[in-house]
């Protein structure tokens, strides 16, 4: 329980009616999880307005509305307030009534398009490691300590993001390390939270279905960087050249990592194998369990997240050695057949791009790359043709299928893909909207010593179509196929 008062500090106020010292025992934005005693914020979100559920939130016993326009008539006992943005309101009263516990332990906060579950995967991992109680938040699961908590955003919304980080407070986490999505930071979700420190990872075409144009991306992911405070770091990969742009502004401290140009944490591909990775970092050299360059970035920004964080730069590199990639990511599939059978989460033109042209550095040129690959319904339609375009021209076959089509028809979204495939490359494709048929069908073609990819869903567990959720696991399919074919 808490006073209204107490819990709207920090927030700014356009209006208030009526007792400002009454007791909150809840908070919700969701009018259907309003209960006795709740405050309720009404936002205005992407499908609904929580305006236009105000009376409804006084009936299930709200106390208090946080709102931005007032109603015509305003009911006798509850209190009002008015502010600007509900949504940065909504971040701050949730962390206000949580008792602030992002400024209990140590949150760092890992933005890009790719790289972001294995990088904080990867930390969670390693902290562990060291011997800190640790939490995580990412778009594969929630982990308190060992406890885990299912996850269903990137970014949980901001009463549930501080509900977690208040629950690992109280089972004396000191680390926390989260995804931090470009919905969320647009969305005010991580508004409230105090970051020890923010990492910037890349960023290619995704998500311009949500953002509209790819400058309005850049300045979302920017604006977590201009929110740090100055003892904060902020660690950007500069062989992006967006990176340096995140550092524009901010008043944390600023560091650097690179694999190609000039940087605080430098590291140097030693060796790229299909069983690991050889990484010289500041002069030492160390083998990992993960593979490819994609993921000597990764790496390379756990080690440096954890520096700065205080830890032993040899320790980490000892630790971080031993450790495996998270589920989904480049992750092979073993069977007792003699086919490479990779499963990768890879739904970005650029991450597509990252994992065919690191398998193909493993082929000696006598083996098949074959490529199952789809895109998502109700998302970016512009990266739709690239996928293809991409799958096509690295791949000697590749089959188009659906991904998780949710509202769209299947059909549609494949031939939007189709649209990027160029002439010469049309014979290396095969179309089955049944993404089941086209991993066996891939299997069936595949020979001993071929490589099956079977990307764009990577960790998930269901295929989503017409808003139901089917269990589907990537993994499970290829591998019973492999094995029923041995």
């Amino acid at each position: 329980m808490a006073v209204l008062k107490d819990i709207l500090y920090k927030v700014s106020l356009t209006s208030t009616s009526g007792n400002m010292g009454v007791d909150v025992n809840h908070i919700a934005f969701d009018s259907r999880k309003v209960k006795e005693g709740s405050l309720f914020i009404a936002v205005k979100g992407t499908v609904t307005d929580g305006h236009e559920y105000l009376d409804t939130a006084i009936k299930s016993g709200a106390v208090a509305i946080v709102c931005e326009v007032l109603p015509d008539y305003l009911e006798d006992g509850i209190t009002y307030v008015t502010v600007a943005n509900s949504a940065s309101a909504l971040g701050v009263i949730a962390a206000n009534f949580y008792g602030n516990p992002s400024e209990k332990l140590d949150l760092v906060g890992i933005t890009g398009t790719n790289g972001k579950t294995t990088t904080v995967t990867l930390l969670y991992h390693l902290y562990l490691k060291l011997g800190y109680k640790t939490g995580l938040l990412s778009t594969v699961e929630n982990k308190i300590n060992e406890q885990t908590i299912p996850s269903t955003h990137t970014t949980p919304d901001p009463i549930q993001l501080n509900e977690l980080l208040a629950q690992m407070v109280e089972e004396s986490c000191t680390h926390c390390f989260m995804e931090v999505s470009s919905h969320a930071i647009d969305q005010h979700r991580i508004e409230g939270l105090k970051f020890a420190g923010a990492v910037f990872t890349n960023i290619s075409h995704d998500h311009l279905d949500y953002h509209k144009t790819f400058d309005e991306y850049i300045r979302v992911k920017k604006r977590m960087f201009d929110g740090l405070h100055r003892q904060a770091f902020a660690l950007v990969n500069t062989d992006d050249r967006r990176g340096s742009v995140m550092l524009q502004n901010t008043k944390a401290i600023k560091q650097t990592y690179a694999l190609k140009s000039m940087a605080d944490f430098k590291a140097k591909m030693l060796t790229n194998t299909l069983q690991g990775i050889e990484l010289e970092i500041d002069n030492k050299s160390a083998w990992f369990k993960l593979i490819g360059d994609f993921n000597g970035y990764n790496l390379l920004a756990a080690y440096g997240a954890a520096v700065l964080l205080g830890e032993n730069s040899d320790e980490v590199l000892t630790q971080l050695s031993v450790l495996d990639a998270a589920p989904g990511r480049f992750q092979q599939v073993m069977t007792s057949s003699d086919v490479t059978a990779i499963v990768d989460y890879a739904h970005t033109p650029d991450a597509l791009k990252n994992v065919l042209e690191t398998i193909n550095s493993f082929r000696t040129g006598n083996e098949q790359l074959i490529t199952v690959v789809g895109c998502g319904g109700n998302r970016d339609k512009a990266k739709r043709p690239l996928m293809a375009s991409i799958a096509t021209k690295l791949s000697n076959k590749v089959i188009l299928t659906s991904d998780n089509p949710r509202d769209e028809d299947p059909d549609v979204i494949i031939n939007d893909m189709k649209k990027g495939v160029s002439p010469a490359d049309f014979k290396k494709m095969l179309v089955l909207s049944d993404r089941e048929e086209a991993i066996k069908t891939a299997c069936l073609l595949a020979d001993d010593k071929d490589i099956i990819l079977v990307a764009g869903k990577g960790h998930e567990t269901y295929q989503e179509v017409d808003g139901v959720k089917n269990h589907f696991d990537d993994r499970e399919v290829l591998g019973r196929m492999l094995d029923l074919m041995n």
